[in-house]
C-alpha cells in the first residue's frame, strides 16, 4: 500500500503543476496571461479556435486526473 500511496501523492503533485499554467494559460474575458505568452497574437490571427480547444481538452484531462488521484487517495487513507 505504501508503493502506491508515493505514485500517487506524485501523481498528485506533477497534474498539480501542470494544471496551474495550463489553466493560466486560457484566454479570459481580459486577457490575462494568456497575452503574454502569445495568446492574444493568435486569437488576433485567426488559428486560436484549434489552439483553445486542444488547450480545453488537454486542461479538462489533467483536471479530471487529479480529481481521480485525490478520490483514490482519500479512499486509501480511509480504508487503513
Amino acid at each position: 500500500m505504501t508503493a502506491l500511496k508515493i505514485s500517487l501523492q506524485v501523481l498528485l503533485v506533477l497534474s498539480s503543476l501542470l494544471l496551474i499554467p495550463l489553466v493560466l494559460l486560457h484566454k479570459g474575458k481580459g486577457g490575462g496571461l494568456s497575452d503574454m505568452f502569445g495568446g492574444g497574437i493568435t486569437s488576433s490571427a485567426g488559428s486560436s479556435g484549434v489552439a483553445e480547444r486542444n488547450l480545453n481538452r488537454i486542461t479538462i484531462g489533467t483536471a479530471l486526473l487529479w480529481t481521480v488521484v485525490i478520490i483514490l487517495l482519500g479512499l486509501i487513507e480511509t480504508t487503513i
